[in-house]
């Protein structure tokens, strides 16, 4: 893969950690030519019918940065949690480095569907943010980054949340 086709992710949870995680990809990472692809993850849902019922499977298809500040498309997907200032870094990064900016939606366990993303969208790299959780918490939790690091396929960055 040339580097002008590098697929960037990074797990988007629109938590501080994520949005840290976001801004270091953007100084960091992130450079002319490439595709960041915001890979959000939502709880299980059982749908009946429609769309939905597909997307569970496969994930939703990839939404441009022109609809990330929809509310209307973001319901449609089940994103609730919604914040304008991740639109603007995104948007802002996306016109200054001149990178194209997606976001695809997966539903079921974050360390799965993420492992899952990389080989499915194809990823290049992913980038993770780290709550910081304590030993102890991280033990009877999980964490999801540390999962990634250890069963994707691609390279992975974790980006630490440093608390103020």
């Amino acid at each position: 893969m040339a580097d002008a086709e590098r697929r960037i992710g990074l797990a988007m949870d629109f938590s501080p950690s994520s949005k840290n995680a976001l801004k270091w990809a953007m100084e960091n990472v992130v450079r002319k030519g490439d595709h960041l692809i915001l890979i959000t993850i939502r709880p299980e849902a059982h749908y009946e019918k429609g769309e939905m019922q597909l997307w569970e499977v496969t994930g939703s298809p990839f939404i441009p940065l022109s609809d990330l500040s929809d509310p209307a498309v973001m319901k449609k997907y089940g994103v609730k949690q919604h914040d304008p200032e991740i639109v603007d870094i995104v948007a802002a990064g996306a016109k200054q480095k001149e990178v194209q900016v997606l976001m695809k939606i997966y539903w079921g366990d974050p360390r799965e569907k993420l492992c899952e993303a990389i080989d499915a969208i194809p990823l290049t790299c992913i980038i993770v943010g780290n709550r910081g959780l304590g030993k102890l918490k991280r033990a009877i939790m999980g964490s999801v980054s540390n999962y990634v690091v250890n069963n994707a396929s691609c390279p992975v960055t974790v980006v630490k949340h440093h608390h103020d």
